[in-house]
């Protein structure tokens, strides 16, 4: 069986009453939902933006360990890239305001959210390394990294495909 490529073409569950809605108004729903996303993780994303563009600037960061600048360069980067991959959804709307292609906007929308967020996991994951390891030694950042990537995974991606699996089997449960 052919999996839907998108939110929108995910028939309804047995039993589950169906939203009474035109493609449009499925679509302006979406969009909304999504930009409502977008709203909650750009605000972690630029917290966590802000406190990296700050560390250079103090007084000890020169006397990390070289593989912890590393560390805290790739999460930059990592920030910079999630950043740009959560805003691009909205200057894509700007970009294609009133031209009728809110179907490719949303599925932009949804790929570049999601990119966002595994961008965001890493970048939190790699936070996680260099603030433990800078405090507790390397090892310890590094397997706090380790952990705290281990928990996106589980809770971002391995839980919720785990409850529709079950749901599946039990719809009526």
């Amino acid at each position: 069986m052919k999996q839907p490529e998108r939110d929108d073409d995910v028939p309804p569950l047995p039993g589950a009453s169906e939203r009474n809605e035109t493609p449009a108004e499925r679509l302006d729903r979406n969009w909304a939902e999504l930009l409502q996303e977008l709203r909650v993780t750009q605000t972690g994303i630029q917290l966590l933006s802000g406190f990296l563009l700050i560390l250079p600037f103090q007084n000890r960061f020169g006397e990390i360990d070289p593989v912890l600048v590393g560390v805290f360069l790739a999460a930059v980067l990592l920030a910079a890239l999630s950043t740009g991959l959560v805003l691009a959804p909205v200057t894509a709307h700007r970009l294609l305001f009133r031209r009728h292609e809110k179907d490719m906007l949303v599925n932009l929308g949804t790929f570049m959210a999601k990119a966002g967020l595994v961008c965001l996991a890493l970048t939190t994951g790699l936070v996680a390394t260099l603030v433990v390891g800078v405090v507790a030694g390397l090892t310890a950042g590094v397997l706090t990294g380790i952990g705290s990537l281990t928990v996106f995974f589980l809770l971002w991606l391995v839980l919720p495909l785990a409850l529709v699996r079950r749901r599946r089997r039990r719809p009526y449960v």
